[in-house]
């Protein structure tokens, strides 16, 4: 409850037909009252950390683990921009194996899609930055030498260049003809695929503790309301129910 205590209020005219009378309100917590961080504070990088959620870490666990408790982990989204937990919050891996086994069903280790494989020559200058999506079928032009891995190399002259197994599992063993073209790619499962968007969600900045309490105290000042015929206090103010009659 700790990030709604921080709301302000809003006296709401009673809907109800009977009430004893018009001045009757019921107190609420408005919900329409956000804050959100300007984007140039999230790239001062005295204010904020990077951080690497754990396994199977929850937002209140995180909060108590950074700032002495866990009713701040609502302070933990806010400054990682997070504004949807189920889908920007990173998966355990038991969850994150129903979610995918739930989605692709048996075709969970089918291919996703093809990338790139990242080419460099003999100099170690790239050639084609790896990880681009492309067709399976993609090609580029064979230079005369190249390895795909610590272990294979194939000389066709004497220039070189090197494929690198951006996952270390793959490994090309293929030769290939002088003047030819060669299919730098590598397919992405779908497991793989998901794995890596749930791993992805793991690195988020985070608000130094040094810097908490002066957050909860600007926080508070952008809360209050301004002065306005509505405005009854800095925390509250009251509306009108311009529906009061029924049908």
């Amino acid at each position: 409850m700790g990030y709604f205590n921080e709301l302000p209020d809003l006296d709401y005219q009673s809907p109800v037909l009977h009430k004893k009378s018009s001045s009757d309100y019921i107190r609420v917590k408005n919900l329409f009252r956000r804050v959100k961080l300007l984007d140039w504070i999230s790239e001062i990088a005295t204010v904020f950390d990077k951080y690497q959620i754990p396994e199977g870490a929850r937002p209140d666990t995180v909060a108590n683990q950074l700032y002495g408790a866990s009713q701040y982990d609502w302070v933990l989204l806010i400054t990682a921009g997070i504004n949807n937990i189920k889908d920007q919050w990173p998966l355990n891996n038991e969850e994150l194996y129903q979610f995918a086994s739930e989605k692709y069903g048996t075709t969970l280790n089918d291919i996703h899609h093809y990338e790139t494989r990242t080419v460099k020559d003999a100099e170690g200058r790239l050639i084609l930055k790896g990880g681009q999506v492309v067709d399976s079928t993609f090609t580029i032009p064979a230079p005369y030498e190249y390895q795909t891995s610590a272990t294979s190399t194939y000389t066709k002259s004497t220039a070189s260049y090197n494929i690198i197994s951006d996952a270390e599992t793959i490994q090309d063993t293929s030769s290939y003809s002088a003047g030819g073209n060669i299919n730098p790619t590598t397919g992405i499962s779908n497991w793989e695929y998901e794995t890596r968007k749930n791993t992805e969600k793991r690195s988020i900045y985070i608000l130094r503790p040094l810097y908490l309490q002066q957050f909860l105290n600007d926080m508070r000042v952008v809360m209050h309301y301004d002065k306005s015929s509505q405005r009854l206090n800095s925390k509250v103010i009251r509306t009108e129910n311009t529906r009061l009659t029924g049908p």
